[in-house]
């Protein structure tokens, strides 16, 4: 018998939830997730039910001098662990409403889906993002780009208590006046795991939206249509461009099966007749293989983007860009259009707004000058694809964003992360990373080292 598992036998009958060893019979259920491209292999599975199972499961690797990795749906997913203890938060799903406060109280393994769901009984929304199954507080973490982010700004901003285990086993309560607050909320996983939170809500029952699809031959005027377009639009219109190849499958519906295609995905808080005056210069680029714009009840928004549903393998880079001028679409049509042989997934995304306004949260999110977002999907074999798009772009990038860093494995390194933020930032996390956990037994993410180590 390993160390680890020498360990773990030792009282680890103090958690109420299931326990999984490798071998055990669901232990395999348990580390699945939606990145199939890999997954973690602890020595130790803790199925949380509550937070006392978190701060055992915490307590408990500390005392052992145990890495620590924390799951709840396996979407974002970045370093594997191998040995330690995974602490699994997928059964922790309670949503607790207050309607007169505008606030949602989630537990550590809420989805999107189920959130909005609960919200929109009081006429409310939260600002979640595409997929309706990615994770609430693993989505709050990485700061939280949503549907209509123009509007409204990082989710993380409106986020208004952390309930946070640290790596000494202790269950804290953050505000915005503690300064780990901010540190947590962009920084992903590295302080602890976070349990609970309180996020504000948002009073919007309906948004106009859905998407353009051109075909291959309005690939090119769709985009230059799309990029001169954005320079017009309110901050209401939240937007995105894709360019994608769609595969030659009976599941793929037949107009979009075995075409390059260039999908525009509108989300306006604002009347439908408004929307409909507004996205006027994008349907004159040409014919549409699909237009579903529409009013739609709230619930409905995941459709705008329709987010694969199924786990599979992905990796994604990006860049962020100062501008998105007729020379950069022409050179990201270079390496990712549609006569490229890239096989990415390329989605270009329309920030500023109240993305670009400072703001005193004190969120660990950097790059707010940044126009737009450049995202590259590919399979998780494909770093070259990925990086060369995104070396073609490097005249316009002034970085990258953490939030839309996916997969990756062993890119995941230090330098990556560094590059997420400035460095007084990166510092500034570093010293409270070494205050909060100088061992880094939270690592299996992008990790943010400890300061002097």
């Amino acid at each position: 018998m390993g160390k680890n598992a020498a360990q773990i036998e030792e009282n680890s009958d103090i958690f109420t939830g299931p326990v999984f060893r490798p071998g055990d019979d669901g232990y395999d259920a348990e580390i699945a997730g939606f990145q199939t491209a890999y997954t973690h292999r602890p020595a130790l599975i803790v199925g949380a039910v509550h937070t006392e199972d978190v701060r055992a499961a915490v307590e408990y690797a500390a005392r052992h001098d145990l890495p620590i990795a924390v799951q709840a749906t396996g979407h974002g997913l970045s370093v594997a662990a191998d040995g330690g203890v995974l602490i699994s938060t997928g059964r922790m799903t309670g949503i607790r409403i207050d309607p007169v406060r505008r606030t949602a109280h989630v537990r550590a393994g809420v989805r999107a889906g189920a959130l909005v769901d609960a919200a929109a009984e009081h006429g409310l929304a939260p600002l979640n993002g595409s997929s309706p199954s990615v994770g609430v507080v693993g989505y709050l973490l990485g700061g939280g780009v949503g549907l209509l982010a123009r509007r409204f700004g990082y989710a993380a901003e409106h986020v208004r208590s952390i309930e946070l285990v640290t790596a000494d086993g202790r269950v804290r309560t953050l505000t915005p006046d503690d300064e780990l607050f901010g540190a947590v909320l962009g920084s992903g996983g590295n302080f602890g795991v976070v349990t609970a939170l309180e996020v504000g809500l948002v009073p919007v029952t309906t948004v106009y939206g859905g998407q353009l699809v051109f075909d291959t031959p309005l690939v090119e005027r769709a985009l230059d249509a799309w990029r001169r377009w954005t320079a017009t639009v309110p901050e209401d219109l939240t937007s995105t461009v894709t360019m994608l190849a769609f595969p030659d499958i009976p599941q793929v519906p037949e107009p979009l099966r075995g075409r390059y295609v260039a999908s525009a995905r509108i989300a306006y808080n604002g009347p439908a007749e408004e929307g409909e005056r507004l996205v006027a210069p994008l349907r004159a680029v040409g014919e549409r293989l699909k237009d579903d714009l529409r009013e739609m009840p709230y619930p409905e928004s995941h459709t705008i983007h329709s987010d694969p549903d199924h786990p599979h393998a992905y990796a994604a880079t990006n860049a962020l860009l100062g501008e998105f001028t007729e020379e950069t679409a022409a050179a990201l049509l270079a390496a990712a259009g549609p006569d490229s042989g890239a096989g990415a997934v390329v989605d270009v995304r329309h920030l500023g707004g109240a993305l670009a306004r400072p703001s005193d949260t004190g969120i660990a999110v950097d790059h707010r000058e940044a126009a737009y977002v450049v995202r590259i999907i590919t399979g998780p074999e494909d770093a070259a694809t990925r990086a060369a798009i995104r070396a073609a772009l490097t005249p316009w990038t002034l970085g990258h964003s953490l939030n839309f860093l996916y997969g990756a494995g062993a890119e995941a390194d230090e330098a990556q992360t560094r590059a997420g933020y400035r460095p007084d930032t990166y510092a500034r996390l570093a010293a409270l990373k070494a205050e909060h956990d100088p061992r880094n037994l939270f690592r299996f993410n992008r990790n943010i080292r400890p300061e002097g180590r």
